[in-house]
């Protein structure tokens, strides 16, 4: 089940995993048209590959070890750490061990849906 648009109140145990790649599946937590957030949930050695959009990002890591990068710049980034996105910029991730990413969007991934 994917959570409706603008929801109070949402129970991440009520939201089904999305495979989205080897190794790595998302849940769409909330959004309403200006902002989402997503949890991805990666196995270890799993990227999210390089990509841009026009969305801002800002991805705080809940578990886990990343390899961040962003515009050619490389960065490791564990539990509590997080990073900054700002539109058409290249970036992507690589799992250094199995880990959860928490995404936040603005204006919502309408492409997610």
């Amino acid at each position: 089940m994917k959570p409706k648009a603008g929801k109070a109140f949402i129970h991440s145990k009520e939201i089904s995993w999305e495979q989205t790649g080897h190794g790595v599946e998302r849940k769409i937590l909330g959004f309403d048209d200006q902002v989402m957030m997503v949890c991805v949930r990666f196995e270890k050695d799993a990227a999210g590959s390089l990509h841009h959009h026009v969305h801002r990002q800002i991805s705080y890591v809940e578990s886990g070890r990343f390899e961040v990068t962003i515009d050619g710049k490389k960065n490791i980034l564990g539990q509590g750490d997080c990073f900054f996105v700002a539109p058409d910029l290249v970036h992507g991730v690589v799992a250094l061990e199995e880990g959860i990413l928490v995404d936040i969007f603005t204006p919502a991934r309408k492409d997610f849906l």
